[in-house]
């Protein structure tokens, strides 16, 4: 194990993505030393490197299981899981999702390949001031936490992300595969709270029309279970 490697792991990175400047803290010393020890680490794959100036320990050096939202949290931070990758993780789809995408606060879409863990995405939105973080929960993570969308603000910033105009609730239940039983948990109040949210007409406008859908859907599903 290198030098580096044992740092790491003692710091309480030991199961978190970590950068050159909290290496720079850890580390001390002068840059060349701290490349020095990097490239060590690297070339002994006690280290993974991410991309440019992030890295993770290698997996018998972890503490604890590394999961691919707490290193796209790692990798970005202030962004937030959304879009299929959210919906999988609440069971909303039923498709495995083998690429982890976000939201970013910025301008631009970041695609990060890694060998080890799949494909990181982020995306940025046209989301109103103060609402970045509407409809996010803390979720643990493997080991670590991670900010994610819940299921219906996941499938709204695939509509924001999309441009998508409203086609029916058909587009949910058919093209997307959420089931009517998760439609049904749904309630006005978790309608109301994405309604400052996004910037773009056609987002609110789809929120609306979904939003009805779903409580048709709802009756419906009542009435038929009393009949």
């Amino acid at each position: 194990m290198s030098s580096l490697s044992d740092a790491v792991a003692a710091s309480g990175f030991a199961s978190r993505v970590i950068h050159d400047s909290q290496l720079a803290d850890l580390l001390g010393g002068s840059n060349a030393r701290r490349y020095g020890l990097v490239n060590r680490a690297l070339a002994d794959r006690s280290l993974i490197r991410l991309r440019r100036g992030a890295y993770v320990l290698a997996e018998a050096m972890r503490s604890g299981d590394l999961h691919p939202f707490s290193i796209a949290q790692g990798l970005l931070p202030g962004s937030y899981v959304s879009f299929e990758s959210a919906l999988s993780r609440h069971g909303w789809i039923p498709e495995a999702v083998f690429m982890t995408s976000s939201v970013v606060p910025t301008r631009k879409t970041i695609e990060i390949p890694t060998a080890q863990f799949g494909t990181f995405t982020f995306h940025p939105l046209a989301i109103n001031r103060y609402q970045f973080l509407t409809g996010i929960d803390r979720a643990a993570a493997g080991g670590s936490i991670a900010f994610v969308a819940r299921p219906l603000r996941a499938l709204m910033d695939i509509v924001a992300l999309r441009k998508i105009e409203w086609p029916g609730l058909g587009w949910v239940t058919d093209g997307m595969r959420i089931g009517e039983e998760n439609l049904s948990r749904l309630s006005r109040a978790d309608f109301d709270r994405l309604r400052p949210v996004y910037k773009h007409k056609a987002a609110n406008a789809f929120l609306k029309e979904m939003e009805a859908a779903v409580m048709d859907l709802k009756r419906d599903r009542c009435t038929g279970s009393k009949s």
